[in-house]
């Protein structure tokens, strides 16, 4: 058992990479705290993107996406409007055949949508979520109000749209026979079969290969020869896979999910206890609230977790997200706000290992 209790903040992909790591592995993530996310933007498009409103990354203070557009505040204090229209031609692929909104196998989500400016939506999923935010609200971090019908009809419309219109890129998908192995329902039994007979070779054709990959760098913290590297590339393999190791198919978050991990879809938010409005006491600095900060604080401050794992920006590369591993609170609230790109995000859990 790892003497490390880390919490970790990701997107719903990432959040179903580390549920596939508690169930498959002794995995040192004690609390996963989800955000919302309808798709990213690869890094390089972007730069691309904002040349055509002659911008650079390093013009830009702050990003946010809502009601149809992505809002830039400049350092300058201007803001910009992009269009999603416009900005859908730089998603990144794997983000089309993803059905969920929420983060669903979190302990806690947290996102805008249904808030008002400067709150959070708080969907707490499990004890340890509720006993998380009860402790949160008690020990004066955060203050939280009812979700109202109007405000949870929005929240579960937005997550329906993204359902139906991706599920219809995955029947397109299907029609050129490329599998969606983690919309597959499949029994446990039936699950283990195929994770017994599939390597980094299976995980490449049916995933990698075919614009699944979403970057999480799971595979890579799973594989237990170091065989795997990710570096701002798709992942590849140096050498060759030890005989019967199935680490990186079984924990990739677009192979075949486990039964208690999955959503049928018939369920837009996926399984809750209570949702919540929530803003910070302690934090200003943050996006929406800074609901993602304080509870970080909370969990470091009470000794829940013993690190944070966040995606911080690059100092020599504007906006370039990099994930890290602190047990400091100030670099935490360094890190707050949203990147809108992706980076792999589990490589620091390698690194504790190796000191270790």
């Amino acid at each position: 058992m790892s003497e490390h209790k880390i919490a970790m903040v990701g997107t719903p992909c990432e959040i179903m990479a580390a549920s596939k790591l508690q169930h498959y592995t002794d995995s040192p993530i004690e609390v996963k705290l989800g955000l919302f996310c309808m798709e990213n933007f690869s890094y390089k498009y972007f730069i691309n993107l904002l040349k055509e409103y002659d911008l650079k990354m390093e013009d830009i203070e702050k990003f946010q996406i809502e009601k149809g557009f992505v809002f830039l505040l400049l350092k300058n204090k201007d803001e910009v409007r992009i269009p999603l229209s416009v900005a859908r031609r730089i998603i990144r692929k794997n983000c089309d055949i993803c059905v969920e909104l929420t983060s669903e196998t979190s302990d806690i989500s947290i996102g805008s949508i249904g808030s008002e400016d400067g709150w959070s939506t708080l969907i707490i999923r499990t004890e340890k979520g509720e006993n998380i935010v009860e402790g949160a609200v008690k020990n004066g971090f955060i203050e939280v109000k009812d979700f109202s019908d109007a405000q949870f009809d929005l929240l579960e419309r937005i997550a329906s749209s993204k359902i139906e219109r991706n599920l219809e890129n995955i029947e397109e998908r299907e029609f050129f026979a490329r599998p969606v192995l983690y919309q597959r329902q499949k029994s446990d039994d039936s699950i283990m079969k195929e994770i017994s007979e599939s390597d980094f070779m299976d995980l490449k054709s049916n995933v990698i290969d075919i614009g699944a990959c979403v970057l999480c760098g799971a595979c890579e913290y799973a594989c237990p020869e170091n065989l795997i590297i990710i570096d701002d590339t798709k992942p590849r393999m140096k050498g060759k896979c030890v005989e019967d190791c199935h680490a990186c198919f079984s924990v990739c978050p677009r192979t075949f999910i486990p039964e208690n991990l999955r959503n049928d879809n018939s369920k837009a938010i996926g399984d809750y206890r209570k949702i919540f409005t929530a803003k910070s006491v302690r934090h200003t600095q943050g996006q929406d609230g800074s609901i993602v900060t304080t509870i970080l604080d909370y969990l470091l401050s009470e000794g829940i977790a013993t690190e944070a794992l966040i995606v911080d920006k690059e100092d020599h590369l504007a906006w370039k997200p990099y994930a890290k591993i602190t047990s400091d609170i100030d670099e935490v609230v360094k890190s707050g706000g949203t990147k809108y790109s992706v980076c792999p995000v589990f490589k620091p859990l390698k690194n504790i290992e190796e000191v270790d």
